[in-house]
C-alpha cells in the first residue's frame, strides 16, 4: 500500500521518523478531505519505519494496536507523520505518531498510538 500512497520517508534518525503521503486527488473521500484509511495507512507506515530503523530488518513485526483520534481535517496539501518510540522491549515496540498538513505542523491532524508486536 505504500506505493499507493506514494509514501516518502523524509527523515530516519535516532529521534525518530518523519513520513509523507503527497497530496493526490484520489485520497480525498466525499467532503473534500484525505480518506481514513490514507491517515491511518501513513501512521502504521511510520511506525514500521520507526521499529525498523532501530531495530533493522524485522521482516515479522506486526501491527497488534493501533488507536487513532481524529482531530481536524488534513488540508489539501502533503500529510506528514512524525512517530516515536515510546517503550521497545524484547517482545514488543509502543509507537507514538503526530499527523499533521505540511506548512500547519502547529495543528495536530490526528494522534496515533499503536503497538509492534516482535517476533522471538
Amino acid at each position: 500500500m505504500a506505493e499507493d500512497i506514494n509514501l516518502c520517508i523524509d527523515r530516519l534518525d535516532a529521534q525518530g521518523v518523519l513520513a509523507r503521503v503527497p497530496f493526490s486527488a484520489k485520497l480525498v473521500r466525499p467532503g473534500g478531505t484525505l480518506s481514513g484509511p490514507t491517515i491511518m495507512a501513513l501512521a502504521d507506515a511510520a511506525m514500521y519505519a520507526v521499529v525498523l530503523g532501530r531495530l533493522g530488518r524485522v521482516e515479522m513485526a506486526v501491527t497488534s494496536n493501533l488507536n487513532i483520534n481524529f482531530l481536524v481535517k488534513p488540508r489539501p496539501v502533503d500529510l506528514l507523520a512524525e512517530a516515536t518510540i515510546l517503550r521497545l522491549s524484547r517482545r514488543q515496540a509502543v509507537c507514538e505518531v503526530s499527523l499533521f498538513s505540511l506548512g500547519a505542523e502547529d495543528e495536530l491532524v490526528a494522534h496515533v498510538t499503536g503497538t509492534y508486536a516482535l517476533p522471538l
